[in-house]
């Protein structure tokens, strides 16, 4: 290692790569790290943490309206765009500056320069037109909104990079894509007042999540005013002399917005990085493929996060960073775990989800049961808000280990979290049915449902 500048450079300072980064320079390992945009990548810059301030921001034209039945008179309330917009901005700085700070306090050194890879062991700062070697060379650059350049009229749409600094708040906004950042994006328009359109090319939105979920939440949403177009998509988008944009989606229906918002899915960021050149093995959409430890197919190569397209989440990401530290560093080869992993939709009311889905429970286990309640949440009865609640657990009828479990309405994902533990420990429904109910509360629905609501045998369903 002596003989190179660094024991490990990171290309990429989102989560995935900072963490790498500031662990192995608090191990005294010799740690460069290059990113050319700004420190906490996506998902501080551009991903969740600005998506769950806007999810906040929307949510209190509901609570204003729901502060009446409990005996509260509020006066007409207002919202400025731009002083939510300045907020984010100071927000997302201060963490930029603490994630970057992390590494230097550790040890490492930072760049603000793209990065190419010359070498397998040779990284060129484009920069500061410089070049550095290193011992063992980590990719972690993420992914970005996919682009849809067949679209006519696609020049004029955004995605949602552009979503979070529009210099003014739409009155209409057409979103396309049936996934959790077009649903998310979909309910923060309309809380804040936009009149939003989705429209998803599928039967349902949210594909691979639980379809009672997913049912119940298209419902939802619909009854707060969302207008939700499936098995559609959109044809062309063109710009009016006033400004405005028209888009034509399938059915001949055209709808008169000012932003067209395209959430169609994501790619991994491996353009113009040097990988083809040092032999590098790619997926057919780009991603780089390594194997269970991270490594590519160069020894000292690895990469870790969305970049790799295993799961797309941030926690993941930090994840496999550690695991990559124990791997490269530590003599402890440790794979990635991607089994049962706790996620949220911070929908309007949100999703919290581990495990199985009922249908995939089903394709795999011959005997499943299900349990399942939906209720008006404690904190809808006096604001007479009509929005319902729903608790789902999958269990294994053979061995009885609950298999998944599903929630939709209010705090769901916090419930997510807490549900990851014992869905990763393997606990059985009857390990719930011992647990004592906090009451009242929702979450008490998980340990007091006593009988199934129906049972499926071999694809067959039995009440």
């Amino acid at each position: 290692m002596a003989g190179y500048d660094y024991d490990l450079f990171v290309i990429g300072g989102g989560s995935g790569g900072v963490r790498a980064a500031r662990v192995a320079a608090a191990l005294g390992k010799r740690v460069g790290i290059a990113e050319e945009y700004r420190y906490g990548g996506t998902c501080v810059i551009r991903g969740c943490v600005p998506k769950k301030l806007y999810v906040y921001a929307s949510q209190f034209p509901e609570h204003f309206a729901d502060a009446a039945g409990y005996g509260w008179t509020v006066p007409e309330a207002s919202f400025d765009w731009p002083t939510l917009v300045a907020n984010k901005d100071r927000e997302i700085s201060r963490l930029e500056a603490i994630y970057k700070k992390n590494v230097q306090g550790a040890g490492g050194e930072t760049f603000h320069s793209r990065a190419m890879i010359v070498d397998p062991h040779v990284v060129h700062l484009l920069g500061d037109d410089r070049t550095v070697t290193a011992d063992q060379i980590l990719i972690a650059t993420g992914g970005r909104p996919a682009a849809h350049p067949a679209l006519p009229g696609h020049e004029h749409c955004i995605y949602s990079n552009e979503a979070f600094d529009l210099k003014q708040l739409p009155k209409a906004i057409m979103i396309e894509g049936g996934g959790y950042i077009a649903v998310e994006f979909a309910n923060i328009f309309h809380g804040l007042g936009v009149d939003t359109t989705l429209v998803y090319r599928g039967k349902e939105i949210l594909s691979r999540f639980d379809m009672d979920l997913r049912r119940m939440l298209h419902d939802t949403m619909e009854k707060k005013g969302i207008r939700i177009l499936t098995h559609a998509v959109s044809e062309w988008v063109r710009k009016r002399p006033d400004g405005r944009l028209d888009a034509l989606v399938t059915g001949g229906t055209v709808l008169t917005v000012d932003q067209v918002m395209l959430a169609i899915g994501r790619i991994p960021n491996t353009e113009n990085m040097g990988l083809e050149g040092v032999g590098i093995e790619m997926t057919s959409t780009g991603a780089i493929k390594v194997d269970e430890y991270s490594r590519t197919n160069l020894e000292n190569v690895w990469a870790i996060g969305d970049v790799t397209n295993r799961v797309q989440l941030t926690p993941v990401a930090i994840h496999e960073a550690m695991c990559f530290i124990e791997t490269a560093f530590k003599g402890n080869p440790t794979a990635p775990d991607h089994e049962t992993i706790a996620t949220a939709v911070f929908s309007q009311p949100e999703i919290g989800t581990v495990g199985l889905s009922e249908d995939d429970a089903i394709r795999r286990f011959s005997d499943i049961e299900i349990y399942r309640a939906t209720f008006r949440p404690m904190r809808h009865t006096l604001s007479g808000r009509d929005e319902k609640m729903l608790v789902k657990l999958v269990v294994d009828g053979a061995s009885r280990k609950v298999l998944g479990a599903h929630i939709l309405g209010p705090d769901a994902g916090e419930m997510a979290q807490l549900l990851g533990i014992p869905l990763k420990a393997g606990l059985t429904k009857d390990d719930f049915d011992r647990t004592m109910a906090v009451h009242p509360t929702a979450a008490e629905e998980l340990v007091t449902m006593y009988k199934p609501t129906y049972r499926v045998k071999d694809g067959q369903r039995v009440d």
